[in-house]
């Protein structure tokens, strides 16, 4: 899309302010006075039907009046006329809008936004917003909006939906000490939204970092393609992840999908780093604009107290960058500088004795050192040292090792010449915090950082047209008998033309075809009910299993049909399913869910009965790569499971990963007909086995 209009908005060289007003207090005032005080150098243009200047500028009636290009304008005006006014603006040639008014489709007034941006998209003008504070950037001196400075200067930019908490930490960048290039208030997003802003940022060269706080997103998978691109980090605060949809959910994978699943999902797809809090959205932020990526996995922490470097220790293990001992020539080079009773197997303790120099020789070693690849220094005040000093001891090593491509974090625990300190260091590129945990969690972002970009190289599953025309056959002839659902045996013959192995079985409409069938696929067997209505057959019981002779067949199709009976007396029956009774495997679950942002996701997950109890599940957004998949494997807390334990064989996790990749694609090929959809239980064997997808559901979109 073109970025015209978003440039023309970001980095305005002339703005109307349109509903400028004269009277303090009110926004059309605070606009004009902000864009002033904070030292905007281009034009200024007051629109005001009724005054004849405004803090010195002059006032015009109406924009068509103004002489000169105007690249932007900020909107002020009542919600009723803003269409008026847009249009306006539109046949005079400005290109983006930063639409502040509220009452649009945050009260249900969505026909309003709509009509505004359909006449902004004939022009060619760009909306941000509406609902919204406006926008700051520093290199512009551009403050167009109604918060009360531009923020400290830094190299991280931040995009909200929430105007409120722009606010708030536009006031909080100078009490921590933490600052931004720009600050962009995204509102309801009726036109420009995250991707659009997040493409923009690319050419920006003032932005090293880009930070989102996200309440959702309108088109999710166009934020995954653009992130997906960027050659900046993204870091994301996502609010309101409580589980949505559970209620009327009517497969496994319905009922367990949760906002904060999907989207911590999507954003390991999109390579975004994911925040916890708006502490560590500040804190993470702040290390992504200043220094590079992790690259591996060791690193050192050193300091001058070994309880400063015990909760960096344990931090390290909570946040994923487990320590490992230093090697014996880097250990050698450590004893240099420290007493006999300090250590320097990592963390490398120095003891309270440590001064300048000491600091200045192990960090500059340390980084130059070929096994490290990044480097975490902690620092308690004391009564020999001064945290300036210290300070500028490890800038200085940092810069005499003539490293750029290993990043640093620090940690100073004092008092006010340790806050001091730490003010200095982020002032001069290096990331510094308060405490030791927050240096390793930082740090923990640039390896995440690291990894998401190598998983980022890697392609989704490739559409089959073969499978995908047989399988739409399958699922047409259900909607012609006027189901919303295929019955298990449909449903597994559109796993196998996507290459998934699944048990055998048939349908028996008569207690004779049972038995016949039962004959042909072989004893043991299993049968179920065959119904649209019945989608949880053992809650109805619907299943037996484990039968070895004609007489159980018997017993089992009669009892099944009572049980089906008794459950819904006006069910739709089709028959009972014979299938092959499968050897025992270890059980998981694959399953599809369509996310309102998303759309189409895949779930993978220890299966069974027990999936609804323990929840160990992942997701991820359709199409899944092979680095996806794997991912997928190792990141549930079964894991060790699949892995072999108490002496059995490791479970087949090639197989796995194969499957999980084909479901994907057979997901993703059918999204337009596929609502739901599970596997359970997938029975998994031995490394080199395989898999057999026991039994399978697919619930189609209604139409």
């Amino acid at each position: 899309m073109d970025k015209t209009g978003i440039e023309k908005m970001l980095r305005p060289k002339s703005v109307a302010v349109i509903g400028a007003s004269a009277t303090p207090g009110k926004i059309g005032y605070t606009v004009i006075k902000n864009l002033l005080k904070d030292g905007y150098k281009g034009k200024i243009y007051p629109i005001n039907q009724k005054e004849s200047e405004i803090l010195g500028l002059k006032c015009y009636p109406e924009i068509g009046q103004v002489p000169g290009e105007i690249d932007s304008a900020v909107m002020c005006v009542p919600a009723k006329v803003m269409a008026e006014v847009v249009e306006e603006c539109g046949r005079k040639g400005v290109k983006g809008a930063l639409v502040i008014t509220s009452g649009f489709s945050e009260i249900g007034r969505k026909d309003l936004e709509d009509e505004v941006v359909r006449i902004a998209r004939h022009y060619g003008m760009r909306i941000l917003g509406p609902n919204i504070v406006g926008t700051l950037s520093n290199s512009e001196k551009f403050n167009g909006s109604f918060a009360p400075c531009l923020p400290l200067p830094g190299k991280n930019s931040l995009v909200t939906q929430s105007g409120a908490l722009l606010i708030a930490m536009d006031m909080a960048t100078y009490s921590r000490r933490i600052g931004y290039e720009k600050m962009i208030s995204i509102g309801n997003m009726a036109d420009v939204d995250f991707a659009d802003l997040i493409e923009w940022f690319q050419d920006d060269e003032e932005t090293s970092c880009v930070s989102l706080y996200i309440e959702g997103l309108r088109d999710g998978r166009r934020f995954i393609d653009v992130a997906k691109k960027s050659n900046k980090p993204i870091i994301a605060l996502k609010s309101g992840v409580s589980a949505h949809g559970a209620a009327a959910a009517a497969s496994h994978t319905g009922s367990l999908a949760g906002g904060a699943k999907v989207y911590s999902a999507a954003f390991k797809q999109a390579g975004v780093i994911q925040a916890t809090d708006l502490d560590n959205l500040f804190y993470r932020g702040l290390t992504l604009s200043m220094q590079p990526p992790m690259k591996g996995d060791n690193f050192l922490i050193i300091t001058n107290g070994g309880g400063n470097g015990v909760l960096a220790t344990d931090a390290a293990e909570r946040f994923g960058i487990p320590l490992k001992f230093a090697p014996d020539d880097v250990q050698a080079e450590m004893k240099k500088h420290m007493p006999e009773y300090g250590s320097a197997k990592n963390p490398v303790d120095m003891t309270g004795m440590a001064g300048n120099d000491w600091y200045y020789e192990t960090v500059k070693f340390a980084i130059m050192n070929k096994w490290t690849d990044s480097v975490v220094v902690l620092y308690c005040e004391t009564a020999i040292t001064d945290p300036a000093e210290i300070a500028a001891s490890i800038k200085r090593a940092v810069d005499d090792s003539g490293v750029k491509d290993k990043p640093i974090t620090v940690s100073f625990v004092g008092g006010e010449k340790s806050d001091k300190a730490i003010g200095w260091m982020v002032e001069n590129g290096i990331p510094a915090f308060f405490a030791p945990d927050t240096a390793v969690n930082a740090m923990a972002a640039l390896r995440e950082y690291a990894k998401l970009q190598e998983n980022k190289k890697s392609d989704g599953a490739k559409t089959d047209e073969k499978a995908k025309k047989l399988a739409l056959e399958v699922i047409a002839a259900a909607r012609a008998d006027g189901r919303t659902s295929l019955t298990e045996i449909e449903a597994k013959k559109v796993f196998e033309l996507y290459g998934m192995p699944t048990t055998k079985i048939g349908l028996a409409k008569t207690e004779e075809e049972a038995v016949k069938l039962s004959k042909e696929i072989g004893y043991p067997i299993v049968m179920k009910i065959v119904s649209p209505d019945i989608l949880h057959k053992s809650d109805a019981g619907g299943v037996k299993v484990n039968i070895k002779t004609e007489a159980e067949a018997r017993e089992a199709y009669n009892t099944i049909l009572k049980n089906a009976k008794a459950y819904k007396a006006d069910a739709n029956i089709h028959g009972i399913a014979v299938q092959e009774m499968a050897p025992w495997g270890t059980e998981v679950i694959l399953g599809s869910v369509s996310d309102p942002s998303f759309g189409p996701t895949v779930m993978f997950g220890l299966g069974g009965i027990f999936v609804e109890v323990l929840k160990d599940v992942t997701f991820r957004v359709t199409p899944v790569s092979k680095a996806e998949a794997e991912e997928m494997v190792s990141e549930i807390r079964g894991a060790p499971i699949l892995s072999g334990v108490r002496g059995e064989a490791p479970r087949d996790r090639k197989a796995i990963i194969e499957t999980i990749i084909k479901y994907s694609s057979m997901i993703y090929d059918l999204m337009d007909e596929i609502a739901e959809s599970d596997a359970n239980p997938v029975l998994v064997y031995a490394q080199g086995e395989g898999l057999r997808v026991a039994d399978a559901r697919i619930i189609l979109k209604k139409k």
